[in-house]
């Protein structure tokens, strides 16, 4: 069961003379156009939860409302109409100490352009909420040494803010973040004012960290292929609305209108795609109790080389090849042990597909792909993994053994004839490929 860490409920954020008949003329079906009179709509009737411990993107472009939204969930806005709870605490009309204590100790904001102190050293400026609180001086300080070690700013602490790269002074503000200790973290466009290299560093490194600390975080970006990077699922907006939320694999496949479709048409997919989202039904695939004649008959139905071997609960044992099953019913041996080889590649299903494609050449079968249990769950020929990523030339190509194939008449001649009239017609101009 997830826990949700925060909700937001139907909500409007309207700037301007007359704010409540904006959203009571929203809400009547009116558009953001019609209300110009009344105010500009920013936000409305946005709804969403997020679970603890996910990382939440809102994406969007300039102007949808995302860096809005992200104000009013910590309370910098205030809320035109609709609801944020936070860990059960509703933060919406409530007294301006109360929200104060439920932003020193709940929630955690990382500015687009650092907002740091100037005149305070590193460390000081990772300590400041912690300083806030009431900490004493030498643990705050410890605490921050601690943090910035974390984020790999060991040694920089009695550094100012501008001895610092940027790259360097976003790790400083997520430190502070950090450091406060904050159930959930808010980061506003945290890296866009970052170069692309070290953009994509801060992309890693919070994902690294995220995996260790699990905290909550919504990410606000314009970045489509950051929000697919990072996010555990995205919220879409769109002139002030949510227009979709998903996994990344949701938006990417599913998208919910044309706009979401054409947002999403540039977006790197390789990074975003994992081997699950692309793997068929594992075959060519036998057991491993099973007998020589079962797995060329699998090979031939499947008009391929050979075959991965499975133990029990599925776990993959190994392969066995057309030549080494023809050798073995020739012997008249009965069981497949002895020739079993190792898979030379097989991938996790959560895999994402740019690391697929080296894995997928050196496999002389389509790509194994297992779960944790190291079951098999499915496999990628090499033509899915191609198609996956768009049509190019080199779409139709097939995955070939380096050992040349068992023809069909040797097939024919240990299955007997009965058997091998079964083989279709074209059987053998599929000799050679694997699929």
């Amino acid at each position: 069961m997830t826990e949700t860490a925060l909700e937001a409920r139907h909500l409007f954020k309207v700037f301007g003379k007359n704010p409540k008949q904006a959203v009571q003329r929203l809400k009547s079906g009116a558009s953001r156009t019609d209300v110009q009179d009344a105010g500009t709509a920013a936000v409305i009737d946005a709804s969403f939860t997020v679970n603890k411990g996910e990382i939440f993107v809102i994406m969007g472009l300039s102007g949808s409302g995302k860096s809005t939204i992200i104000r009013m969930l910590n309370g910098l806005h205030e809320i035109t109409d609709g609801t944020v709870t936070i860990g059960g605490d509703t933060i919406t009309g409530i007294p301006a100490s109360r929200l104060r204590e439920i932003r020193r100790k709940r929630v955690s904001m990382v500015f687009q352009h650092f907002a740091l102190l100037p005149h305070r050293t590193v460390a000081a400026n990772v300590a400041y909420p912690l300083e806030l609180t009431g900490v004493g001086k030498a643990e705050r300080l410890a605490k921050a040494n601690e943090v910035l070690s974390m984020v790999g700013l060991d040694g920089w602490g009695d550094k100012l803010p501008s001895e610092l790269s940027g790259g360097m002074q976003q790790r400083v503000g997520i430190a502070r973040a950090l450091a406060a200790d904050t159930e959930i973290l808010l980061m506003d466009e945290a890296f866009s004012a970052l170069d692309p290299l070290i953009r994509r560093e801060m992309q890693e490194q919070l994902v690294e960290l995220q995996q260790k600390l699990q905290k909550t975080i919504v990410f606000i970006t314009h970045d489509l292929n950051e929000a697919m990077f990072l996010g555990d699922r995205i919220a879409v907006m769109r002139d002030g609305r949510i227009v979709q939320i998903g996994t990344p694999e949701d938006i990417l496949t599913d998208p919910a209108n044309d706009y979401v479709e054409q947002f999403v048409q540039d977006v790197d997919r390789a990074r975003v795609l994992t081997a699950s989202n692309v793997m068929e039904l594992p075959r060519p695939i036998v057991a491993e109790t099973a007998g020589p004649r079962t797995a060329l008959r699998q090979m031939r139905d499947a008009y391929s080389s050979a075959v991965y071997v499975t133990g029990r609960d599925r776990k993959l044992v190994g392969m066995v090849t057309d030549r080494d099953a023809v050798k073995l019913v020739r012997k008249g041996e009965s069981q497949l042990t002895s020739v079993i080889k190792p898979v030379p590649q097989s991938v996790h299903e959560d895999e994402i597909l740019m690391n697929l494609f080296v894995p997928a050449v050196e496999s002389p079968l389509p790509l194994a792909v297992v779960d944790d249990a190291d079951r098999i769950v499915g496999v990628i020929p090499r033509v899915t993994l191609l198609a996956a990523l768009g049509p190019g030339p080199g779409a139709t190509e097939e995955i070939t053994l380096p050992l040349p194939p068992v023809s069909h008449a040797e097939i024919a001649a240990v299955l007997g004839e009965a058997e091998a009239a079964t083989i279709a017609p074209d059987a053998s101009a599929a000799e050679g490929e694997v699929r």
